[in-house]
């Protein structure tokens, strides 16, 4: 008798025990959410590394200083893996296959793959310069310490060849942003523009390009008063955070993809409104673009991570047609893929097609380009430059120990206005 009742004992101990640590433990939860809830985090641009101790106290940093001998075995690995090149067959088949590359990876990612850019206002506050006030407000680079080439080399291995990897660009950081951005300033006679121009090709059905470039009669927007263009749309991850933030009266956004597949996501979303946003296939990279709205007539078009997408040979011909498109004083605002950033290091021999130009797994394709080849690209067009700037972060891994250099360029360029009569 007296064993049968310790065993009840430490049975009821037992029990006690574990309901007073989940509770001490539901505490712990409320009391570290109580400290955290109101912490304010550290403003865009504003996580710089000046201690290599605390790497891995944080998962991102921001302009992140490269040493000679990093860049010089970056550029070793760019030259190893691009020794291989595909045949002219090869190639060719790639760069006609290129939107049916694109519909069967939106067929089978749909709208899972990418995050909603959030970061956009961060970046962009161009976007809806009416808040431009309320975003957090960039912070010129520091020193940064400049970091051992410890775990680079494994970072760099991890993946390779991946297609999912490959595709990971800025959806994986936090919203911080690159520096030297200037809020926009909404009594400026310059508006901000947001993507690429869009525009179908002529042989575009009807239902998605019906004005053609017409200057007269009705158009998707014609009343409004503050229009963006978003060319390579996907399934909307930047045109819906814009159509959600910018509530303004008189915005109108257009976006467009030449995946038929992504298009169609887009218009099925619940947040598709066609009284404030026109979604249409499209090929930029034609020579003839047909659109739904005449020239000179967007105050913003957005090209983030698009035209590394195409070949470089097409990039002057795209930016020609963009500033078409664009009102005097509209903006190009630009994100793309930087060279030397770490899905180009991770890329295998035989998948180069040309100069920093490789296919992934999934048979799309990524360019990794130059702040000079950018600045080149878009004055050549005759736009003024706003913004150029290489934005490099540093992604951890804490539980693997690893650090992951990311590259991407960021720019804006302004459509320069025609001269005052005063000046004439």
């Amino acid at each position: 008798m007296y064993s049968s009742t310790m065993r009840e004992v430490h049975h009821l101990s037992s029990l006690l025990n574990q309901v007073v640590r989940r509770q001490l433990g539901c505490v712990a939860v409320r009391l570290f959410c109580d400290e955290t809830k109101y912490r304010k985090r550290p403003q865009g641009g504003g996580r710089e590394l000046k201690d290599w101790k605390m790497v891995f106290v944080h998962n991102n940093w921001d302009n992140v200083v490269w040493d000679e001998t990093q860049e010089e075995e970056a550029k070793a690995k760019v030259q190893e893996n691009s020794e291989i090149l595909l045949t002219t067959e090869e190639i060719s088949k790639l760069e006609q296959e290129a939107s049916s590359q694109w519909d069967g990876f939106y067929g089978i990612h749909q709208n899972r793959f990418f995050k909603d850019r959030n970061w956009l206002f961060t970046e962009f506050p161009e976007l809806a310069p009416h808040l431009a006030h309320t975003f957090p407000q960039k912070q010129n680079p520091g020193d940064a310490v400049l970091p051992p080439n410890t775990h680079h080399a494994d970072a760099v291995q991890g993946g390779a060849g991946n297609p999912t990897l490959e595709h990971k660009e800025e959806e994986r950081r936090e919203s911080s942003p690159p520096p030297e951005c200037q809020p926009f300033d909404s009594t400026s006679t310059s508006s901000p523009n947001d993507h690429t121009a869009a525009s179908c090709s002529a042989s575009e059905p009807p239902d998605n390009c019906t004005q053609g470039n017409s200057e007269e009669g009705t158009f998707p927007g014609k009343d409004a008063t503050f229009r963006i263009l978003e060319v390579g749309c996907g399934v909307g991850n930047t045109v819906f955070p814009i159509l959600k933030t910018n509530n303004k009266e008189g915005l109108f956004v257009y976006c467009c993809d030449f995946s038929s597949t992504a298009v169609d996501i887009v218009k099925e979303s619940p947040d598709y409104d066609t009284k404030r946003c026109h979604a249409f296939v499209c090929d930029i990279s034609s020579e003839d673009w047909v659109t739904p709205f005449p020239k000179g007539s967007l105050d913003i078009i957005v090209c983030i991570f698009v035209l590394s997408a195409l070949h470089p040979d097409k990039y002057p011909q795209v930016v020609s047609k963009m500033v078409e498109y664009l009102r005097p004083g509209g903006l190009i605002l630009y994100r793309d893929y930087g060279r030397y950033d770490l899905a180009q290091l991770r890329f295998k021999k035989g998948r180069c097609l040309d100069d920093n130009f490789y296919v992934r797994g999934d048979g799309t394709r990524c360019y990794f380009i130059t702040q000079e080849e950018v600045r080149e690209l878009m004055t050549g067009a005759g736009m003024e430059e706003v913004q150029n700037l290489v934005d490099r972060r540093l992604q951890v891994n804490r539980g693997k120990q690893l650090t992951m250099y990311r590259v991407w360029v960021q720019a804006k360029y302004r459509k320069p206005l025609p001269p005052s009569t005063e000046d004439t």
